[in-house]
């Protein structure tokens, strides 16, 4: 019995760990507002991103961002939420 438990707790955390694509989906429109393309150097197109967060809800690039003309690595982790898209961007 408490293995059962046990086993069907971790599979209520599993699951809820897991990311769900967005109630409405992302538009070009919306990814542009957020400036990513104009503040940091991304390789990945767009749609390649407007994609991932469409699929999975979230999407996580290898970015550099320009400061004083210095290059730093970053990662930037895009969130498709209901009030719009989250950017968090960390060291790499």
């Amino acid at each position: 019995m408490k293995i059962s438990l046990w086993l069907l707790l971790a599979l209520l955390l599993f699951g809820a760990a897991c990311s769900l694509p967005p109630d409405r989906p992302v538009t070009r429109s919306a990814l542009m507002a957020t400036r990513i393309y104009s503040i940091y150097v991304i390789e990945e197109s767009p749609e390649e991103v407007m994609n991932a967060l469409n699929t999975r809800g979230e999407a996580i690039l290898e970015a550099k961002r320009k400061i004083q003309g210095k290059e730093y690595p970053v990662h930037i982790k895009l969130l498709a939420t209901s009030a719009g898209i989250e950017v968090l961007d960390y060291d790499r």
